[in-house]
């Protein structure tokens, strides 16, 4: 594992955040810590971390909260965000995954799980595919500026979502079962839920509105396909 790889670790318990970076360094990453949202917001803007491990309950501005603003702001709007939780509600789990982050840690975990998770979340979120940029009816999906246009006008996804509708582009007209979509999409990271394809493409869809949604076609019994042609 590369040493270049940064990960900021937000957790106001700090025998937490030890606990974790002592794992991560072992693993060969390098670390920085904060407190608190507007210290790791900082930090963010300051030093460009490769990932975010991000604790859901902090005083003042919660995890999530955090999670939805960098989501919004352009510059932090891709950046990988796993979140540590002891909620193991799923009402709590799919709110987090509704928020934009890309994994969700419940606590207790071990070193391993998170080494392995972050991983996985960094391997997806570096995409390998098309330099090429690719149209379907009027929509523009542009890997290399990371932009996507439906009749010249941008449109805003989440770096999940990108990533799906990248794959969808380069593999049409063709069903895929949600863990086919796992592997291709989510690096074949086991951690995740079949669910939580679901939660993303439902999210595609909207982002992608009412003139573009119906690309993305649910097939019964079977999964997903993208196509141009009505089913």
């Amino acid at each position: 594992m590369s040493a270049s790889k940064r990960v900021l670790i937000v957790d106001d318990e700090a025998p937490i955040r030890e606990m974790i970076a002592v794992a991560l360094e072992m693993a060969g990453y390098e670390c920085s810590e904060a407190d608190n949202a507007q210290d790791a917001h900082a930090q963010i803007i300051d030093q460009k971390p490769d990932m975010v491990l991000l604790d859901w309950m902090m005083p003042g501005t919660t995890g999530v909260e955090f999670a939805r603003r960098l989501r919004k702001e352009e510059v932090t709007a891709d950046i990988p965000i796993i979140m540590l939780t002891a909620k193991t509600d799923e009402d709590n789990k799919i709110q987090g995954l509704e928020t934009g982050v890309d994994d969700y840690i419940t606590k207790p975990f071990s070193p391993r799980e998170l080494v392995a998770r972050l991983k996985a979340v960094l391997r997806r979120t570096t995409p390998k595919g098309v330099e090429e940029p690719v149209t379907v009816d009027g929509l523009t999906l542009d890997p290399v500026s990371h932009r996507v246009t439906a009749d010249e006008a941008p449109l805003e996804l989440g770096p999940t979502e990108f990533r799906l509708l990248q794959f969808f582009m380069t593999h049409p007209d063709r069903a895929y079962s949600r863990s086919q979509l796992l592997d291709m999409v989510w690096g074949g990271n086991v951690y995740v839920e079949e669910r939580t394809v679901d939660v993303h493409i439902r999210r595609l869809r909207k982002a992608l509105g009412s003139r573009h949604d119906y690309l993305v076609q649910t097939v019964r019994g079977t999964g997903y396909r993208f196509s141009a042609q009505v089913a």
